[in-house]
């Protein structure tokens, strides 16, 4: 039989329950990088009109990022980039952001979470929208490295000739990433606006 807290209402409760549902919480967290991999491959069948799935179109972002000697963390952030889709639709990229936030460097996360905003210079002009609304960050570090992640790597990634390493090839990697420890010092973002 499993252990369970003795409260009903979190202040009613003592170190040892918050001991015991640390322990939990840190066992459940050692199958994230499963559920991230069964995420992706949900992806498979979402959003129609494209040319490939948004799976496919992950694979080929991260094979892109990784035949361009991209590091680790942004070939893993090229592949799970859409991985919110799913969930938010209207929001994805935060979303993405999120998973990633614990185990990447901040730069990492900054990139991810603007990226929808940075796409939109391909496309949101041809339904009465700013391309140019991510200039208002043209003054960030970061700048130019999200605009190179969607001009390189995530715009590009809707061709169903690129030949695209499968998501078995990315696996080893994402399961690297995400048995990292989280909240360690160097992946600590700031505030990412």
């Amino acid at each position: 039989m499993s252990r369970t807290v003795s409260f009903r209402a979190m202040k009613d409760g003592t170190r040892e329950d918050y001991l015991l549902l640390d322990e939990s919480e840190r066992a459940y967290a050692t199958g994230l990088a499963d559920r991230v991999l069964e995420a992706l491959r949900k992806l498979d069948h979402s959003v129609e009109g494209y040319p490939v799935s948004r799976l496919k179109h992950s694979l080929q972002a991260a094979t892109r990022a990784a035949r361009d000697g991209a590091d680790e963390e942004l070939i893993a952030a090229a592949l799970i980039h859409d991985i919110g889709d799913e969930l938010a639709p209207y929001n994805h990229a935060e979303l993405a952001a999120s998973i990633l936030r614990p185990y990447v460097r901040p730069e990492v996360t900054w990139i991810v979470k603007q990226h929808g905003l940075f796409q939109n210079y391909y496309y949101v002009h041809h339904l009465g929208g700013d391309r140019h609304a991510r200039e208002r960050y043209r003054d960030h570090p970061w700048y130019a490295a999200c605009a190179h992640f969607c001009a390189a790597w995530d715009q590009s990634s809707f061709d169903p000739e690129y030949r695209t390493e499968p998501l078995e090839f990315f696996e080893p990697l994402v399961r690297r990433i995400f048995a990292r420890t989280p909240h360690d010092p160097r992946y600590l973002s700031s505030p990412i606006a």
